[in-house]
Parts: structure tokens; C-alpha cells; sequence
């Protein structure tokens, strides 16, 4: 059986939410077991196994939007999108229409308003973070003081070691001086010029200057917990979760 976290944030009961793990599914190693990406060089019998039982598991009654991602910031509208749209986000306002990110260590970031008529999920990784791609998910909700957000699994701050130049891509594309100190606050200097990057705090202080407040995850580490998740750091090759976010039927 797919094995998946449920999202805990207080979202209207019409909206779905799921978070695949590496178990459950029928990849080998070094895939194994439930690698959900065609890309990565896993069989595609597989991949689309993977696939179709996720959707079974989670009674949805199509498949779910797959992306090409490609750490941007390209938006899609999923009723709009062809087969699979190179994009690192999407949003849906019709039910059944699951929006899905595959990471793997990157961070995923799904959304819903409160009053349960849009729901979007977007591909967070340091470069897309810090180029807008949160900025530009959120500008697809008519208000973003109406959104809430919900961090899933990603590299943790312990463990996410970057560059100097990871640092001050970010300050350059801060919304003011409020997010450039929260921002510095996200990165502690390391050894010999780097830093350990906190993926989920960026997120907040992003999401926060779009005027987002209600923020909830950001608990889990895909580098240091082997059991449930895939990592890129912790092994290049290897498979992808999925983060699904969709509006039910009423």
C-alpha cells in the first residue's frame, strides 16, 4: 500500500492533501521503493505503477499534474496545462485536479485559501526560492492574506551546507530590510566561507512578505531520515517523493 504523511494544518474540509514516502511502492533499489519520477532513470513500468496506485490510494479520479521542473518560476494554471508542463508550480480552482511537486531534499510547498476554492502547490528549492517562485504562487490567489501554507519534507538546517553565494542571492532578492534581516538570520556561517541554510525559514520570511501568516510544517529532514525519504545529497541517485495538494468533490 502507498505509503503518505497527511499535511496537519486546519484547512476547510473540502480540500485533500498528501506527502508520498519511499515506501510502498514496487522501484528497486536504488530507487526504492516508491519513486514517483520518470526522470531519474527508474524503470517506467514502475514509475507508472507508482503512479496509478497513489491515485487509487487517495481516491483521486484522474491522474495528478506532473511538471517538468526545472528550478524557475513559471505558474501553471492546471486546467490549462498540456501533458507536462515544464513549470515548478500550479494551481487548481476545480475539484479532482491534484497539483503535485516531486522533490528530494528541495523544499515543497503546498497551498489552499480558506475558504477552500484554490489550492497550489510549488518546487522550492534554494534557487527558485530565492528567484520568486513563491512570490508568484501566492500572486495567483485573489487574497493573499486568505492563504495558508504548509512546508513539507526538505533538507534540514543542520545539514544544508551552501555557498556565499547562496547567501547573497537571496539578500538580492529580499522584499525589504524586514525579510533581508530574517534572511540572515536563515543562513549560520559554517566552515572555510559556507553557511547552513535554512530552506524552511526562507520559505516563512518569502511567504510572509506576501503578506502570508498562516504557515504551518517544516518538520521533517529528507537527508537524515534514510527510512522515509529520498535525498539527492544523501545519495545522487535515487527517487523523488510527491507532495499533493487538490480540491474533493462536494
Amino acid at each position: 500500500m502507498t505509503s503518505v504523511i497527511t499535511p496537519n494544518w486546519p484547512t476547510p474540509g473540502n480540500i485533500g492533501a498528501a506527502i508520498t514516502t519511499r515506501q510502498g511502492g514496487c522501484s528497486r533499489a536504488p530507487f526504492d521503493s516508491n519513486n514517483l519520477a520518470l526522470h531519474v532513470g527508474d524503470a517506467e513500468t514502475a514509475v507508472q505503477s507508482n503512479r496509478k496506485r497513489l491515485a487509487e490510494s487517495l481516491g483521486l479520479s484522474q491522474q495528478p499534474l506532473w511538471l517538468n521542473q526545472v528550478h524557475g518560476t513559471e505558474v501553471i494554471y492546471v486546467p490549462e496545462a498540456s501533458a507536462v508542463p515544464t513549470a515548478d508550480a500550479s494551481f487548481t480552482d476545480r475539484p479532482e485536479q491534484a497539483c503535485a511537486i516531486m522533490t528530494a531534499d528541495c523544499l515543497p510547498v503546498l497551498f489552499c485559501d480558506q475558504q477552500g476554492t484554490q489550492v497550489a502547490a510549488a518546487h522550492a528549492g534554494w534557487r527558485g526560492l530565492c528567484h520568486g517562485i513563491l512570490r508568484k504562487t501566492v500572486a495567483s490567489f485573489a487574497r493573499p492574506d486568505q492563504v495558508m501554507a504548509y512546508l513539507g519534507p526538505a533538507i534540514g538546517p543542520q545539514v544544508f551546507e551552501v555557498g556565499a553565494e547562496v547567501l547573497e542571492a537571496f539578500v538580492q532578492g529580499a522584499q525589504g530590510a524586514q525579510q533581508i534581516e530574517a534572511i540572515q538570520t536563515a543562513f549560520l556561517p559554517s566552515q572555510q566561507g559556507k553557511y547552513l541554510a535554512d530552506l524552511c525559514a526562507l520559505a516563512r520570511a518569502e511567504l510572509t512578505g506576501c503578506g502570508v501568516s498562516a504557515i504551518y510544517g517544516g518538520d521533517y529532514c529528507t537527508l537524515t531520515d534514510s527510512s522515509r525519504f529520498y535525498s539527492y545529497r544523501r545519495e545522487a541517485k535515487t527517487g523523488r517523493m510527491a507532495s499533493l495538494v487538490w480540491l474533493k468533490n462536494s
